[in-house]
C-alpha cells in the first residue's frame, strides 16, 4: 500500500504560482513511479506531469511543458509540482498518483491521493 496527500492548492491570479506537494509514504512508493494528474469540471481526469523517485523518467503533457516542473525529495518522501505562469485554463483539483508502471494515462496508477484545489483567476 502506498498513502499519499497532497498540499499545496489555492487561489491564484493568471501570471501567478503554485507548488503542489505530495507526500507519500508506505512500503512500496520507492518503487513506484509518482503523476500528477487535473480533473477540471464535466472533464476527465488528466494527465499533467510523472517522475520517479530518482529524479528521473520525468514527462509534462505539452500544454504544461516549460511552465510546471516536477521534482522528487527523496529525504523528505515529497514529491513536488511547481507551476508558473498560471493560466485560467489550469483550474481544476489536482491528483498525485503513484503505481509500478505509471504512465500517462489514469488507469496506471494504483495509488491515489485526496486531491487539492488548484483556482486561477482571470
Amino acid at each position: 500500500q502506498v498513502q499519499l496527500v497532497e498540499s499545496g492548492g489555492g487561489l491564484v491570479q493568471t501570471g501567478g504560482s503554485l507548488r503542489l506537494s505530495c507526500a507519500a509514504s508506505g512500503r512500496t512508493f520507492r518503487s513506484s513511479t509518482v503523476g500528477w494528474f487535473r480533473q477540471a469540471p464535466a472533464k476527465e481526469r488528466d494527465f499533467v506531469a510523472h517522475i520517479n523517485w530518482s529524479g528521473h523518467n520525468i514527462y509534462y503533457t505539452d500544454s504544461v511543458r516549460g511552465r510546471f516542473t516536477i521534482s522528487a525529495d527523496n529525504a523528505k518522501n515529497t514529491v513536488y509540482l511547481q507551476m508558473n505562469s498560471l493560466k485560467p485554463e489550469d483550474t481544476a483539483v489536482y491528483y498525485c498518483a503513484a503505481g509500478p508502471y505509471g504512465g500517462l494515462v489514469a488507469h496506471g496508477y494504483d495509488f491515489w491521493g485526496q486531491g487539492t484545489q488548484v483556482t486561477v483567476s482571470s
